[in-house]
């Protein structure tokens, strides 16, 4: 398949990812070949320690439409809609198991599966246009796959508005509820992202990456489990170099020096 009609693009710039979902005529639907091409993707980046940061962005005017409705209703048998669905969460938590932080690049709309997938990046950040619905009720189908990334997003309330209405929020609405970390006009939206991005880029691979993981796993737990597993990886995480080099700094009043 040639870069031009790839469902996925990347490009790789100092250690940053993106991975740009590329059916802009279609509005970046979810559908098999996107999903399984964002599965290669993610699979073939968590193994790849030159990458630092992945941002998951979308070309044309919108982000992602959610699933590809027309594929779907060609193939109406209840196999198919679990074969598909676990395909998808698979991708979901996926991106979340990766041992780099993932931002979404939020422009347009993200509907359905496509706000379930900024949901589940780490970070998201969108343009003052962006628009976010899990609309599926509007056509008899409850968002329920959605609604696992949005309930561990936002309130419940605010979360079970958005499923049983369908309705739209907008980018400022989704900061306020917690769905995005900032709003932003567009021409600022790639300038935004390099700032989250170099904040990132100057900490210690191995403590981003560890914080990750302990932070997914421990937001499941009771308080009590949640705070052993938490004693745990930061005793672990002090015994790693780059956390003597920076508690010395911090000790001799001087900036860590870092190794690569």
């Amino acid at each position: 398949m040639s870069a031009e009609a790839a469902y996925v693009l990347r490009e790789n710039r100092g250690g940053v990812l993106t991975l740009t979902l590329n059916r802009a005529e279609k509005f970046n639907p979810l559908s098999e070949e996107m999903l399984a091409a964002l599965q290669q993707a993610v699979d073939e980046t968590k193994r790849d320690e030159g990458v630092r940061v992945v941002i998951i962005a979308a070309a044309g005017k919108a982000f992602c439409a959610g699933h590809d409705l027309k594929q779907m209703r060609a193939q109406p048998s209840e196999q198919y809609y679990k074969t598909l669905f676990n395909q998808c969460s698979k991708l979901m938590l996926a991106i979340q198991q990766m041992p780099q932080p993932v931002i979404a690049r939020v422009q347009g709309i993200a509907t359905a599966a496509g706000c379930q997938l900024v949901s589940m990046c780490d970070l998201a950040v969108a343009s003052t246009d962006a628009r976010f619905a899990v609309s599926g009720i509007n056509y008899g189908l409850f968002c329920s796959t959605p609604s696992v990334g949005l309930s561990r997003n936002m309130s419940r309330k605010q979360a079970m508005e958005m499923l049983l209405t369908g309705e739209f929020i907008d980018a400022e609405t989704a900061c306020e509820r917690g769905l995005i970390n900032r709003v932003v006009p567009q021409e600022q939206l790639d300038a935004e992202i390099d700032k989250l991005c170099a904040s990132i880029l100057a900490k210690p691979p191995v403590a981003v990456a560890m914080g990750k993981q302990l932070f997914y796993k421990q937001i499941e737990m009771g308080v009590g489990a949640a705070y052993q597993l938490a004693g745990q990886t930061m005793a672990c995480n002090m015994m790693d170099d780059a956390a003597l080099e920076g508690v010395q700094a911090f000790i001799e009043k001087r900036e860590p020096s870092w190794k690569s």
